[in-house]
């Protein structure tokens, strides 16, 4: 079984965290979200030291329209969002959720699309913090805002179109991640899929119990079980690319270097090309 190192440029647990929060220019984005909108309530009540909460929905999405697709903000929407919470090009980031990294895998990619570069989750977020005895506060720290010049037409994202061009080409590998019980999808429909598309559900990458990405060698089996061979390029959707972004940051833990997040997704595919063949 291939062996695969943790990152500590990707992945970054509590207490080494902790060791790093009087890191100079160091950004922690608390992206906790709730459907009802409460996620900045959460971290009002209690926070990691320093962390400013980001609404990522809100501030990096542009809007979720009727098909429930979430798509990356514009370039500009996202410098501005990333601007005021004191985030600059080059900053060093770190995320973190209470969500199994659902979330944090989101806002992860979306800073990568946009050039960001360092930037780590951390592993089990919150709640795996407050398991360590680490230091909770409802101080809402003041950052200053900060320059963010986002790069353009990162290879980290793919539209609809390039999935068209691509769906027919053997050197790619479409990664669906979203959960499958019964060869149905979560939300009852039959598991239709895009072309040559394996499974690999986002929920199978961390561990229940504890919301931490699973050892190096459980991820490896899981992506060897469907035959994903380092240096090939992947391309990964769900419904609308949260999901996705969660099993592309497992895919880099793994030291996959070409993965792509699809943030249109099966529901924009599922509508649009119902005539590709399966």
């Amino acid at each position: 079984m291939p062996k695969a190192p943790l990152r500590p440029d990707l992945l970054v647990g509590p207490e080494a965290l902790a060791a790093d929060l009087d890191r100079p220019g160091l950004r922690i984005l608390d992206v906790r979200w709730r459907p009802d909108g409460s996620g900045r309530r959460a971290w009002e009540a209690g926070h990691v030291p320093g962390a400013v909460h980001l609404d990522w929905s809100a501030r990096l999405v542009a809007g979720v329209d009727d098909a429930g697709i979430a798509r990356l903000a514009p370039a500009d929407l996202v410098a501005e969002a990333l601007g005021e919470a004191g985030v600059g090009t080059g900053s060093p980031v770190v995320v973190y959720d209470d969500s199994a990294s659902l979330y944090a895998a989101r806002v992860w990619w979306s800073l990568r699309v946009n050039g960001l570069r360092f930037v780590r989750i951390l592993d089990g977020g919150f709640e795996a913090w407050r398991a360590a005895g680490l230091p909770v506060t409802g101080d809402q720290p003041t950052v200053p805002p900060a320059t963010f010049v986002p790069e353009q037409d990162r290879p980290e994202r793919v539209t609809w179109s390039d999935v068209r061009a691509l769906v027919r080409d053997p050197a790619v590998t479409f990664v669906d991640a979203r959960p499958t019980a019964g060869g149905r999808t979560a939300n009852g429909r039959g598991l239709e899929h895009l072309a040559r598309a394996i499974s690999i559900p986002a929920v199978a990458t961390t561990v229940p119990a504890t919301g931490r990405f699973r050892a190096p060698g459980e991820l490896a089996a899981l992506f060897a079980k469907v035959s994903v061979e380092p240096g090939r390029r992947l391309v990964c959707y769900d419904g609308s690319g949260v999901g996705a972004a969660k099993v592309a940051f497992a895919a880099a833990l793994l030291g996959h270097e070409d993965v792509a997040v699809y943030d249109g997704g099966w529901a924009e595919w599922g509508e649009r090309s119902e005539d590709e063949p399966e």
